[in-house]
C-alpha cells in the first residue's frame, strides 16, 4: 500500500479534499485513489466515490454497537457520508453545466438554403 502526498498530482489533490493526509492512518492507498479517479474521470466525483466507499466500510465495521454505556451508530455516520457524497456529485454536475456540459450542436452550412435555415434557427433559439 503506497501513500504519497504531492498536491501537484490528482492523487494528492484527492487526499487534500477528502481529507486523507495522515500517512500513519491512511484510509486509501494511492492505487485505490487512482481507481476512483479512473472510474469517475473527475476529482469531485472520485471524492464522492471515496465517501461512498467510506460509508460502506463504516456500516460494515461499526453497525450499531453499545459497550460500557457508549453507543456507536455506524449507520448514522454512513448516512452523513452518503449525503456528503451526493452533495459532491451535485457540485460536479453544476460545474460541468457551467462549463457547457458534455453535449453541443454543430450545424453545417453547405449552400445558400442551409445558410438561411441556420440563420432562421439561430433567431428562433435567441427568442428574437
Amino acid at each position: 500500500m503506497t501513500f504519497s502526498l504531492n498536491y501537484a498530482t490528482d492523487i494528492g489533490k484527492f487526499r487534500a479534499i477528502f481529507p486523507d493526509v495522515d500517512s500513519t492512518a491512511a484510509l486509501f492507498s494511492d492505487e485505490e485513489i487512482q481507481v476512483f479517479l479512473d472510474l469517475e474521470g473527475d476529482l469531485r466525483r472520485a471524492r464522492a466515490r471515496g465517501l461512498e466507499r467510506a460509508a460502506s466500510d463504516t456500516v460494515l465495521t461499526l453497525r450499531v454497537t453499545e459497550l460500557l454505556g457508549l453507543k456507536v451508530d455506524g449507520a448514522s455516520a454512513a448516512r452523513e457520508l452518503r449525503m456528503e457524497a451526493t452533495a459532491e456529485r451535485e457540485k460536479a454536475a453544476e460545474a460541468e453545466a457551467r462549463a457547457g456540459g458534455l453535449f453541443d450542436w454543430a450545424e453545417m452550412v453547405t449552400d445558400d438554403f442551409s445558410a438561411r435555415e441556420r440563420i432562421e434557427a439561430e433567431l428562433l433559439r435567441s427568442g428574437a
